[in-house]
C-alpha cells in the first residue's frame, strides 16, 4: 500500500470562545470571498509553526489575541483548486481585541454553540464548535 503524499496546503486556525454570564459564545466569521459562514483559519507562511499561523490568522481575520488552548481535530481534505489541504485547530478562551472589517472578513457574530453550529457553512467546523466547547466546559 502506498503512503499518501504530504498535503500540498498547510493552514492552522482557532476557534474562540469566551464567556457571557453563565453561557459560552463563540465567535464565527464571514467571508466575503466564498460566501460563506467559517472560523478563523489560514495558510502557514514559510518558517511559520502551526501554532504561530493560528494565532496571527485569528487576528488577522477575528481581530481576536489570545492563548491557544487544546489542539482539537484536524482537518484534512480537498480544497477548491483539488489541492490536498490539513487544518489543524485550537481552542482559544476568552480572547481579547476587536473586529474590524477587512479583505477576509467582512463579519463576525458571538453566538451560542447551537447558533454558530447552526450559521457556519461546513459540517467540520460545526463539529469543531461543539468539541471547543467540551474542552472550554
Amino acid at each position: 500500500m502506498k503512503a499518501s503524499p504530504a498535503p500540498e496546503i498547510l493552514a492552522a486556525g482557532a476557534v474562540p470562545v469566551r464567556r457571557a454570564g453563565d453561557r459560552l459564545e463563540v465567535a464565527v466569521i464571514h467571508r466575503p470571498k466564498y460566501e460563506d459562514w467559517s472560523l478563523p483559519k489560514g495558510k502557514l507562511e514559510p518558517g511559520e509553526s502551526y501554532e504561530q499561523a493560528a494565532l496571527r490568522e485569528v487576528e488577522e481575520e477575528a481581530g481576536l489575541r489570545g492563548e491557544l488552548g487544546p489542539e482539537l481535530s484536524s482537518h484534512s481534505y480537498t480544497d477548491r483548486k483539488g489541492r490536498s489541504k490539513l487544518v489543524r485547530w485550537w481552542l482559544m478562551g476568552d480572547p481579547d481585541g476587536g473586529f474590524r472589517p477587512n479583505h477576509e472578513a467582512d463579519e463576525l457574530r458571538w453566538l451560542s454553540p447551537e447558533d454558530a453550529a447552526a450559521l457556519l457553512s461546513y459540517e467540520h467546523d460545526r463539529a469543531l464548535v461543539w468539541e471547543a466547547v467540551a474542552q472550554a466546559g
